[in-house]
């Protein structure tokens, strides 16, 4: 069982210390500039600090402790967002801190010529460059990130995936790629380097976890864009009614006119500073549940990409079926036995270690009771599947039994002159019909039958499906298939569409098609054939346990090499959506209900009719003003846990979203404020503060 990397507890008093230390580092103009929003508070708060010595000097515009009170909780507003920054920043560092302990001065045997064999020198792994050839062996560490070139071995990382369990790394394949950091258990490795000092895979995970290089995404650069746009509007829309109150008092020659220290008071409550305040914190959070998910994200775009995927490429073999195809039927053509067919498909399957040929020879035992045989006294030689041929099998004296798929075992039947009997090719219809892989048995140039290889397709995953097909989102099964049996299972599996008999070159033309149509593509891969189709693809899974090729072009790494994983990160990308969607809504809906707080408040002593606006029955001016201050700052640090954890995900379409944003965080942001500013309100009147 796979062991999560770390436990980032929201209240883990460790990160909460620090991140209170980082709330006050964060108080630079080179920080705080960062955010254009804040940044406004930060500039009102050092405005309001000036006018408070000069209240203490006697040349106030408004009572000292007025000017300070104000002063206290907008400088409380600047400290609460960058706190809720580096909470989410310190969880993220926690994490990177397992990646980081992975890292060590490893010694290692750098090779004079790329063979097992060849003279080595000891140098320091951290000398190493891409193309240095190096030897492992067992009980050395991994120096660095590379290809195995020869040799095969148990690889212990867990000190990279938590995972306890060795894995097998060989050269040649789909599991070629080595990281550093991890351990050899048994026997040896040839590596080809393949990154530089400080451009490992570790090294590039740390530092995009840690967000020391995380950059904005498009959707929260648009957000910042029209955050901006509104704060500038009321920015100007401010700092016009100082010398619209001034004519006022003057012409009528009553009242007062209204002072900066009100008018910044009036400014911070208006912007969207709650939002504002917990953006970035919510883009850090989502990049962290996506590593408690032991899913690395290489580009901060890839995890808000996920979030608006609307078509998933998903691999049949480990996604949408268990992975272990299993013989459960052996069909012979008229004039053959099924006991000779048994015997022949246990003959060809006895040298096949897959978990498919092991079901062919434990069915054959079960039915027949055909058990242990002597390969040696038989003389045999076993022929190896291979991409090219499609078939595996052995040659016996005066025999060559083939066992592999049906266009290839007819092409060799045929080859040798004989003909493919049109009943064989019913019978492998029949079972692709039924959603099952049919191999085909001969036996020389005569062909024995069909055996059934089922696949199991995994429990839950249709009622899965159907919930991604509310969301509006495409499913797409790929298999190498053929069309028949790949449009069983589609059926079975409850997948909107599948490709068949699918190629690299088939995956990239899918690919690009759907991204010719404007939707967003996500999909799994690991092996070298992959890459080209995860480089095209918007959110690019590669399994840490495939070849380095497919890690460096996919834009996400999962440490548990689980294609399901798919699923889970389509949805952790809408959840991170929908949180900062439904705290935009609460803040414009907060800034909304403050209208009716602060405004009357503040022009009351200018225009006295505007006291009848004072719906919430505030007990005075300064009062009204320091209770929207104070909240205001308050409601930021209420909603910290909700920006790092992230609303509640449910499988919901874009319409229905948009109905319970307005419903719960609209209505919720219009009602929370006049709750929250009248409760302050009579509590300063009670310690009679106001």
């Amino acid at each position: 069982m796979t062991t999560k990397p770390v436990s980032t507890s929201l209240f883990d008093p460790e990160i909460l210390q620090q991140a209170a230390i980082d709330a006050f580092l964060k108080l630079t103009p080179q920080q705080q500039w960062k955010n254009p929003v804040m940044f406004v508070v930060y500039l009102g708060s050092i405005l309001t600090t000036i006018l408070w010595f000069q209240a203490l000097g006697g040349q106030g515009e408004e009572p000292s402790g007025f000017i300070l009170a104000v002063t206290i909780w907008l400088w409380f507003t600047v400290l609460f967002a960058n706190f809720a920054e580096a909470v989410a920043e310190g969880r993220s560092k926690a994490q990177a801190a397992f990646l980081r302990s992975a890292k060590r001065e490893i010694s290692a045997k750098k090779l004079d010529e790329p063979r097992y064999g060849s003279n080595y020198s000891k140098v320091s792994g951290s000398t190493l460059r891409k193309g240095d050839v190096v030897l492992i062996e067992a009980g050395d560490f991994v120096p660095g990130d590379g290809e195995v070139i020869e040799g095969v071995a148990s690889v212990d990382e867990s000190a990279i995936t938590g995972e306890s369990a060795p894995v097998i790394r060989e050269s040649g394949g789909d599991f070629s790629s080595v990281t550093g950091g991890t351990r050899v258990l048994s026997d040896w490795l040839v590596v080809r380097i393949s990154a530089n000092p400080g451009e490992s895979f570790l090294d590039r995970m740390i530092s995009m976890v840690e967000s020391a290089k995380r950059q904005k995404t498009p959707n929260e650069i648009a957000l910042t864009i029209l955050l901006v746009a509104l704060t500038l509007v009321f920015l100007f829309a401010t700092v016009t009614l100082l010398p619209f109150s001034l004519y006022s008092v003057e012409t009528s020659g009553a009242g007062h006119p209204i002072t900066v220290t009100v008018l910044v008071a009036l400014l911070v409550c208006l912007i969207p500073t709650t939002i504002g305040g917990l953006l970035s914190a919510i883009g850090v959070a989502g990049i962290g549940r996506m590593m408690q998910k032991n899913v690395i994200a290489t580009s901060g775009r890839a995890v808000e990409a996920a979030g608006d995927v609307d078509v998933l490429l998903l691999d049949k073999t480990g996604t949408i079926t268990l992975g272990n195809r299993q013989a459960s039927a052996l069909i012979p053509v008229k004039g053959v036995s099924e006991k000779d067919l048994a015997d022949a498909a246990q003959l060809a399957s006895l040298a096949d270690e897959t978990p498919e040929g092991r079901s062919i020879v434990v069915l054959a035992k079960q039915k027949f009771g055909f058990r242990e045989r002597d390969v040696h006294s038989l003389g045999a030689t076993f022929v190896h599947f291979s991409a090219q041929t499609r078939m595996s099998g052995v040659n016996l004296e005066g025999r060559q039994i083939r066992k592999g798929a049906a266009d290839a075992i007819r092409s060799y039947i045929e080859d040798q002159g004989s003909h493919f009997p049109n009943e064989l090719k019913t019978m492998v219809d029949d079972v692709a019909r039924r959603g099952s892989t049919p191999l085909v048995v001969a036996d020389g140039s005569r062909a024995l039958g069909v055996i059934e290889l089922k696949d199991i397709v995994k429990g839950g995953i249709k009622e899965r499906f159907a919930e991604l097909r509310q969301m509006g989102i495409k499913t797409i099964m790929i298999t190498g298939d053929n069309r028949l049996t790949a449009a069983a299972i589609a059926a079975e599996a409850g997948v909107d569409d599948f490709l068949a008999e699918a190629t690299p070159e088939a995956k990239l033309k899918l690919i690009r098609q759907h991204q010719t149509d404007g939707r967003l593509v996500a999909m799994t891969g690991d092996g070298t054939n992959d890459a080209p189709a995860l480089a095209q693809a918007d959110v690019a899974v590669a399994m840490n346990s495939g070849t380095q090729a497919a890690k460096e072009a996919g834009n996400m790494v999962d440490l548990d090499s689980n294609p399901t994983k798919l699923i889970e990160i389509v949805e952790t990308g809408k959840q991170m959506l929908m949180t900062r969607g439904a705290l935009t809504t609460f803040s414009i809906a907060n800034d909304v209900a403050k209208y009716f707080a602060i405004i009357p408040a503040a022009f009351a002593t200018t225009y006295p009719a505007l006291n009848v606006l004072n719906v919430m029955g505030l007990a005075t001016p300064a009062s009204a003003i320091l209770s929207a201050v104070i909240f205001n700052a308050l409601i930021i640090i209420a909603l910290i846990p909700l920006a790092l954890k992230g609303i509640r995900y449910s499988p919901v379409g874009a319409e229905k979203l948009l109905q319970n944003n307005l419903l719960i965080y609209g209505v919720g942001g219009l009602i929370v404020p006049f709750i929250g500013i009248k409760a302050i309100d009579l509590l300063l009147v009670a310690m009679k503060l106001a």
